[in-house]
């Protein structure tokens, strides 16, 4: 407790001048601040890096992929240090403007409840303040741990009076306000593993939240996405055309249609300016982190096995399917294996074949003794590289009197949690 109030205290009085500087002042720091944090923080970094080269529909150069990655973090910097700006501002209207809002208006007008669905564009949090300067709304929004900060972020979301509720006991409230002809605001472009909802986004499946699809379905209220981009240090605001629900149809069917409509249209803003959209968040993740531990929960894998014993190693690969069975995998071997389905298979020679460019990994099991596969893959994206040692000592630490029967054994002791 008391360290969150010290890192509360810490970040409001070392923000605090921000609130005077002009957003264009503040855009010029974030920039600059960005190509610091770029290099420093190494974990985001390389997620957004993994994920730039795992978007099949933003086919990109090495060159393209780090100049987004960089204006990515530059997008992140100017949002955080914008917030002790915006909680001094008092005239929103010379920042940012909606270009349509006149259907939104209209349907509120006619106290129809509105569903407004958008994602982690440029500054988001000027979504929920602008739409709540001409209609009224509530939103939901997942606490962070350090209360006093989460605090004074919620003050800034409701400076035009706008409502955040809490989204794990907030679906009544949201209903209510619905109801009686409010919005209600759901950020809803995050990776949802326990979602029954998979689907294509940017050219990767993805587990989406289909919450907002049914709260439409549920209240026969349309969907607006909301669309944001940054320009010349202002902000424009979009809405599409409402997605009314078909209340003819099934309920699974047209959640279905409502998901795939809604994120249709939220994708195609993000590819026209993808530096503008938060890579840093592992949007593809799968797993739980009740099923996997945290540091072996990775979205895209490589795997290494090595010359000698092949056929005692490639017995481990359907272990590793079923632990990632929804994963990306990619094996690099030295011959033809038989094996279950894998995402990809790159036959090696030599280890320059293996010491390739490759930013899609985030995850490396190297089952060689090659020692400089760990260097070169976590130069790259790789967040971690594990050997034989390595898994033997995560297993060990978990089950420290056990003694594993195989390799494959070592595996899921060390990676599950009910290994």
């Amino acid at each position: 407790m008391k360290k969150h109030i010290l890192s509360y205290y810490l970040i409001r009085i070392t923000t605090f001048p921000l609130s005077f500087l002009s957003y264009k002042t503040i855009h010029f720091l974030g920039k600059v601040l960005s190509i610091l944090g770029y290099f420093i923080l190494k974990e985001y970094r390389k997620t957004a890096l993994s994920n730039l080269a795992m978007a099949k529909e933003l086919p990109l150069s090495e060159k393209e992929m780090k100049k987004l990655a960089k204006k990515s973090f530059q997008n992140l910097f100017i949002t955080i240090l914008e917030l002790p700006k915006l909680h001094r501002e008092k005239n929103f209207k010379k920042i940012v403007k909606c270009i349509n809002p006149d259907t939104a208006n209209n349907l509120f007008s006619k106290k129809q409840g509105i569903i407004f669905f958008c994602g982690h564009q440029a500054n988001w949090e000027l979504l929920f303040i602008d739409g709540n300067t001409r209609m009224n709304g509530v939103a939901f929004a997942k606490p962070i741990k350090n209360k006093m900060l989460y605090r004074w972020i919620i003050s800034i979301r409701e400076k035009t009076d706008g409502k955040i509720i809490d989204k794990k006991n907030g679906i009544k409230k949201g209903i209510k306000a619905l109801k009686e002809g409010k919005f209600l605001g759901i950020v809803g472009d995050q990776a949802e593993p326990n979602s029954f909802y998979l689907s294509n986004f940017l050219g990767r499946e993805a587990y989406t939240s289909p919450l907002f699809a049914l709260l439409s379905y549920k209240t026969n209220s349309p969907i607006i996405v909301a669309t944001i981009q940054r320009k010349d240090n202002k902000y424009y605001i979009k809405y599409s055309d409402p997605i009314w629900p078909n209340l003819k149809n099934s309920k699974k069917n047209e959640i279905y249609n409502l998901m795939n409509q809604s994120l249709s249209i939220l994708q195609n803003s993000i590819k026209e300016n993808p530096e503008q959209w938060l890579w840093q968040h592992n949007r593809w993740k799968k797993q739980n982190v009740e099923n996997i531990y945290k540091k072996f929960r990775r979205d895209s894998i490589c795997i290494i096995l090595p010359q000698k014993n092949l056929k005692y190693f490639e017995k481990v690969i359907p272990t590793f399917r079923k632990i990632y069975n929804k994963e990306f995998l990619s094996i690099f071997t030295p011959k033809p294996i038989e094996t279950v389905e894998i995402d990809e298979i790159r036959l090696y020679k030599n280890i320059d074949e293996i010491m390739v460019k490759d930013y899609r990994f985030k995850l490396v099991f190297n089952l060689t003794e090659i020692k400089k596969i760990k260097h070169h893959f976590k130069k790259l994206s790789a967040i971690d590289v594990f050997d034989l040692k390595n898994l033997r000592k995560e297993a060990q630490k978990k089950y420290p009197k056990k003694e594993f029967a195989d390799l494959n054994d070592i595996l899921k002791s060390a990676i599950l949690r009910k290994g």
